[in-house]
């Protein structure tokens, strides 16, 4: 374990719990950057394979569109 006096030097009276919390503190902040810095880039490599890949997919062949049903007519009845 590192001297306290040594990173605490303008403290009078520096203990070892001190030194234990910032390193904590420190430890953890820089796993959460690391982290979302990874996050980021596989975000960026994703939208960059989307992006490519948009544009070399060939042309899709043409969907039929549904034609709605239309109702039979009545029989016309003899005119009479």
């Amino acid at each position: 374990m590192i001297k306290p006096k040594w990173p605490l030097f303008f403290l009078k009276k520096p203990d070892r719990f001190l030194v234990l919390v910032i390193s904590t503190v420190l430890f953890m902040v820089s796993a959460t950057l690391f982290g979302e810095g990874n996050r980021q880039k596989a975000l960026e490599e994703q939208a960059a394979k989307d992006a490519v890949s948009k544009i070399l997919a060939p042309a899709s062949a043409p969907v039929p569109v549904p034609v709605p049903d239309v109702p039979a007519t009545k029989p016309d009845s003899p005119k009479k």
